[in-house]
């Protein structure tokens, strides 16, 4: 081992030892106010905690931290943050949204349908037992399945053409939330956190709260920064207890101990990054203390829903009775973390992802065992919460710059699977809509084919919903890049996207 090896090898372990566990966080902040964070942070010209360049009206492309670069300005947009209700498993369109009275015909009769990649195999229609309805002006349908959410259809831009390339859940979640079918890159909330920066420094960017009955496949990769600085990547919410685990200090080291503590590390992390100024990781973790000491007060203050009224409270159904089937949760912990989702969109934080459903099979929307058991157990779970979250942000005027998007990794087959009634995956054609932040509300786009099978008149690729996405929130999905491997990566990845213009006011 050379001497540089040797240096490099001790101040790891040095690191492990005295920065892990969050033990001198309160020093940051201590830091900061003596000036010694910034004197650092000018020495690589990267301010912690502010927002980051997104490019001027003419620029082509600006400097963002740690020598990053965003391409191209941003374009005319209303959305600032946005909220993603994300139905692990994969919810079916065609007992929701996607209304199909050729379906509902033909119940019962044999048809041969591709239930996997190339595997075609015959299978018995299964029409949806929903009672379906037009609602409000736009005579958009919803089924009985959702009857609060059914009287915002107005609000909504429903896209019924969407398509993607896996029939298995960890793929397709993966695609869903990151562009990709395989782990490693960036998922939508750490391209919005590395592009449009934070509003809030004594906030994440980017937060996630998981369904209590577990967390979806595969995981934190869902909602990674990939070959992103880690700083961007999502932050784990609990909205019970407390919010982070292990962010306090578990030492009884005084304050003035934590100062020395975190004056030596920065220090030898000022010598490091002037002989190798292209590594940023050291950065990313001394802001990440800042950040996590930032939290032990702005975590809990953000969660704290006691502050709301109790008409609130009720109106996202925290009050309501135990749900009848076992394996529901009922609707006070989606309501909850709608809530919250709306309480951290009013202090800035810029994208937060609220999973429903987890565990497997009918914990979550995927409806082996099932269909008619899994919208009973779930739909009532988020229907009044999600209501109720529409209203609210449109009464606090926060609507118009809060994109909220609702969809999950695929959905279901119109085919019978199993004696009990189940759908099987389907990502071939399915459903998501969009709602508030420059949204074309009360726009129905797409169709699947008559039985809901597939895509067929307007078909459009995830690449593209994520393309839309990113425009509505300001960017040209062609110009956010990062430069990795080679290649300038973005969100859409290498192949064409088209943004969906038809559901943008």
């Amino acid at each position: 081992m050379n001497s540089i090896d040797s240096f490099n090898h001790g101040r790891r372990r040095f690191l492990q030892h005295s920065g892990a566990g969050f033990t001198g966080l309160a020093l940051a902040s201590l830091l900061t106010g003596d000036g010694l964070l910034s004197r650092a942070h000018a020495e690589s010209g990267t301010p912690v905690g502010t927002p980051l360049p997104a490019g001027g009206k003419n620029s082509a492309k600006a400097a963002t931290p740690a020598g990053l670069q965003v391409h191209g300005p941003l374009l005319p947009h209303k959305a600032k943050r946005c909220i993603f209700l994300y139905m692990y498993g994969g919810p079916s369109s065609m007992d929701l949204f996607d209304y199909k009275p050729e379906l509902q015909r033909r119940d019962g009769q044999s048809v041969q349908i591709e239930l996997r990649r190339r595997d075609v195999k015959e299978g018995k229609l299964l029409a949806s037992r929903r009672k379906f309805a037009q609602h409000g002006e736009s005579g958009q349908w919803c089924s009985d399945a959702l009857p609060h959410l059914s009287r915002h259809m107005d609000k909504l831009a429903v896209i019924k053409s969407l398509y993607q390339d896996s029939f298995a859940h960890g793929s397709a979640n993966l695609q869903m939330n990151c562009g990709r079918i395989l782990q490693g890159h960036p998922s939508l909330g750490a391209w919005l956190n590395y592009g449009l920066g934070t509003e809030n420094a004594d906030l994440p960017g980017f937060v996630v709260m998981l369904d209590p009955r577990g967390g979806p496949i595969p995981g934190a990769p869902n909602w990674g920064a990939g070959y992103m600085e880690a700083l961007h990547q999502g932050t784990v919410f609990r909205t019970l207890g407390q919010p982070i685990l292990d962010l306090k200090p578990f030492t009884g080291d005084s304050v003035a101990m934590q100062r020395r503590q975190l004056e030596t590390l920065q220090s030898l992390d000022a010598e490091y990054r002037a002989a190798h100024p292209g590594y940023s990781e050291l950065e990313a973790r001394i802001a990440s203390y800042e950040l996590a000491f930032q939290l032990q007060t702005s975590a809990p203050e953000a969660l704290d829903i006691s502050q709301e009224s109790r008409q609130t409270q009720e109106m996202y159904g925290l009050f309501d009775p135990a749900p009848p089937h076992r394996l529901s949760v009922g609707s006070s912990v989606f309501g909850r973390q709608c809530l919250i989702a709306r309480r951290l969109m009013e202090r800035g934080v810029r994208f937060v992802q609220i999973y429903s459903g987890g565990g497997h099979q009918q914990q979550n929307w995927d409806a082996h065992f099932g269909v008619e058991e899994n919208l009973a157990i779930h739909c009532p779970e988020i229907d009044r919460p999600i209501a109720a979250l529409l209203s609210d942000l449109e009464q606090k005027g926060l609507l118009e710059e809060t994109l909220v998007v609702w969809g999950g990794e695929f959905g279901r087959q119109p085919v019978s699977q199993g004696d009990q009634g189940g759908r099987d995956h389907n990502p071939k054609g399915f459903t998501y809509w969009l709602a508030g932040g420059g949204v074309r509300g009360g726009t129905s786009y797409g169709e699947t084919d008559e039985l809901g099978a597939a895509a067929a008149v307007n078909r459009r690729h995830v690449r593209d919903l994520h393309a839309t996405i990113l425009r509505l929130m300001g960017f040209d999905h062609q110009l956010l890049t990062y430069f990795y491997g080679g290649l300038d990566q973005k969100l859409t990845g290498v192949l064409d996207a088209e943004v969906i213009d038809e559901v943008i006011a």
